[in-house]
């Protein structure tokens, strides 16, 4: 079992606790505390009169299965992205408009784009080669299925709530993360260990790296 919290794998067993029955069926929670955060996971589950589970919605927290934000990333693309993550499973549509919203915010900021709608700044993107072919590939994909050209998200409306694919929320974000490693964590990381080399060297009286 994975814990919905901070993403470790742990193997505690999860506990149950009936809750009521109604016309719907029966009620219960599932709990369980992660050995690793120490954080307690909740789901709620719903079964037939015949005790065979219906449903299964995770309660608390309210969405799993997404590491936290590298903190090197910028906080105005990391409050849309973890809010998208957020209501997911509640509406994809709300969370797709938040992730478009992230995604142009980001390619407007970070590649210096002055299109006005989001088809056409993914398009130049992908001109440039700039991108590891993963990561374009993937991009292209969003951009196709969410068929951005048929419902352009433009510099006015960014938000706007608009027709969503099966699957295109989640790819969304999974965008995004790509994009937040290419644009912020594999720089800072490239400086990290080259900082640590250069104090090496100067430690051992030789020119640092340029």
């Amino acid at each position: 079992m994975k814990c919905p919290h901070c993403l470790v794998d742990f193997h505690d067993e999860e506990q149950s606790q009936h809750v009521e029955n109604d016309s719907d069926g029966v009620w219960y929670i599932g709990y369980c505390r992660c050995a690793a955060c120490r954080k307690i996971g909740i789901r709620l589950y719903s079964a037939n009169n015949h005790g065979m589970q219906k449903t299964s919605q995770l309660v608390r927290p309210k969405t799993a299965g997404r590491a936290p934000v590298p903190h090197v990333v910028s906080k105005k693309y990391a409050n849309d992205y973890t809010e998208a993550c957020l209501v997911l499973a509640d509406s994809a549509k709300a969370s797709a408009a938040l992730s478009r919203r992230c995604l142009q915010a980001l390619l407007r900021d970070e590649a210096k784009f002055k299109h006005q709608d989001l088809f056409k700044e993914i398009q130049e993107l992908l001109d440039r080669n700039t991108l590891p072919s993963h990561i374009a590939d993937s991009l292209d994909a969003v951009r196709n299925i969410g068929n951005f050209a048929a419902h352009p998200i433009k510099s006015q409306s960014t938000g706007e709530i608009v027709p969503v694919e099966p699957g295109e929320a989640e790819w969304n974000l999974d965008v995004l993360e790509s994009l937040f490693d290419f644009y912020f964590v594999a720089p800072a990381r490239t400086k990290a260990r080259k900082d640590a080399l250069n104090k090496k060297l100067a430690d051992a009286g030789k020119p640092a790296l340029q």
